[in-house]
This record gives structure tokens, C-alpha cells and sequence, in this order.
């Protein structure tokens, strides 16, 4: 028995516009996340431990940022978008959680 109905169009809708939206609501935090961890290191003066902690929550933010913008161009093409690779995914979380470590760090390090 065959069915005379042709396969359903995806119509995305807004989602790739919201998913967008989300990249950049995301990568917002995670600059806040990073501008606290400067301030935290920088606010009971410096020390080498501080120092590496702000460059390497700089250098995550930076990482975290290309993988965002990749994502935000993909998802701006006027076509439906493909799947978030998950090299591309397991990159955005590895950057994500090692950011907060780093801003851990800072933050319990900078108490007395």
C-alpha cells in the first residue's frame, strides 16, 4: 500500500533564528564570565598565578568566540542549516567548562 502523499518540506520557522539568538546570549556570558575573572585577579593585585589564570580565561573566551561566530554565520545562510558538527559542539563545551574552572580559580583564589 502506497501512500500518495509527497514527503513533508522541514520549515524550520524561526529556529535557526532563536538558536542564533542563543549562540549569542552564550557567548555574551561567557565575556562576562571572563571580564569577572579580570576583575577577580586584578583586585587583590596581581600574581603570577593570576595572571596565567586571566590569559588563559582570555585565550577559552577567544576559542569559545570562534566556534560561536561559526556557528551564528552558518545559521544566518538563507538555507536550512546543517547539524552542529560535534567536533564543533564538544569544542564549545570543553571551552564553556574550562572557562569556568578558570574563573573558579580566580574567584577562590582572590578570598582571604
Amino acid at each position: 500500500m502506497t501512500s500518495g502523499a509527497a514527503p513533508a518540506v522541514r520549515d524550520p520557522g524561526l529556529q535557526p533564528e532563536r538558536t542564533r539568538l542563543a549562540w549569542r546570549r552564550t557567548t555574551l556570558s561567557a565575556a562576562v564570565a571572563a571580564v569577572l575573572a579580570l576583575r577577580a585577579a586584578l583586585h587583590g593585585g596581581l600574581s603570577a598565578t593570576g595572571v596565567v589564570a586571566c590569559a588563559v580565561c582570555c585565550a577559552l573566551w577567544l576559542g569559545f568566540l570562534r566556534v560561536a561566530h561559526h556557528r551564528i554565520r552558518t545559521l544566518a545562510t538563507g538555507t536550512p542549516p546543517p547539524a552542529l558538527a560535534p567536533r564543533h559542539a564538544a569544542a564549545a563545551v570543553l571551552y564553556a567548562v574550562a572557562l569556568a574552572a578558570c574563573a573558579t580559580v580566580l574567584v577562590v583564589q582572590g578570598r582571604p
